[in-house]
């Protein structure tokens, strides 16, 4: 599948799975997510969490490596696809690039038009794209 149609089928997506790894092994959570270009962005909210200390921020801390993993299934087998984004991450907080990529956010998502993510923000770089498509 070509870049661009990987980065349209990921844009549609609600939902994907971020991995990030630290130094217990691979560490993988479902997210909500909007996307601009090659820049991926995922904010703390405030759905109920047990610690706004995430472990995927510690991990990105110290591996900034990340995947973001987004796919679709339907009982219509050639009708499945998932699209798979590597690249570099990097935990942001309060400044324009926060508030850059909570518009992006908040433009996807109306749950977040009457209350903002306040993070931290994941922005994520992306490097390569790779996707695949039961539709040729």
């Amino acid at each position: 599948m070509d870049e661009k149609r990987c980065r349209d089928l990921l844009a549609q997506a609600r939902i994907a799975r971020l991995a990030t790894v630290g130094a217990g092994g691979p560490h993988l959570v479902p997210v909500v997510f909007a996307s601009d270009g090659d820049h991926i962005y995922t904010a703390v909210d405030h759905k109920p969490k047990r610690t706004r200390r995430l472990q995927r921020l510690d991990n990105i801390t110290s591996n900034p490596r990340v995947s973001l993993l987004a796919d679709h299934y339907e009982e219509d087998w050639s009708r499945l696809w998932w699209v798979r984004a590597d690249g570099t991450a990097e935990v942001v907080v309060a400044d324009a690039a926060m508030t850059d990529g909570i518009d992006v956010l908040v433009a996807k998502y109306p749950q977040y038009v009457e209350r903002r993510p306040e993070g931290p923000l994941i922005v994520i770089s992306v490097e390569s794209w790779t996707g695949w498509s039961g539709v040729g």
